[in-house]
């Protein structure tokens, strides 16, 4: 799973409408998402590639419902999800422990 900071260009809303994380390319079978960012100091959080197996494990669908709840089902551009980038990493590592996918992936 690749992490990436991005730091404020532009609005802290600007990930969640797609701006510079839809410059590169997802690979097959990986969701972009964005966790944390957001807050005054304009930073935009960290993105990462979910891969889409981890999708359905209960830790990571509630924070997609959170995220539904959130900001709707309308997202454009990449996914936010509304947790700090900790709290993502934990839940993410956890959901890969449990699904059988190493952390090199």
């Amino acid at each position: 799973m690749a992490w990436k900071r991005k730091n404020g260009s532009g609005s802290p809303g600007r990930a969640g409408s797609g701006g510079a994380y839809e410059e590169e390319k997802v690979p097959r079978g990986h969701v972009p998402m964005v966790a944390g960012g957001g807050g005054v100091d304009g930073e935009e959080g960290e993105r990462v590639l979910v891969p889409v197996r981890l999708l359905s494990d209960p830790s990571v669908a509630e924070l997609l419902d959170m995220a539904a709840q959130r900001y709707g089902y309308g997202q454009p551009g990449v996914l936010r999800v509304p947790c700090d980038a900790g709290h993502f990493r934990q839940v993410l590592d956890g959901a890969m422990q449990r699904c059988g996918i190493s952390s090199a992936a």
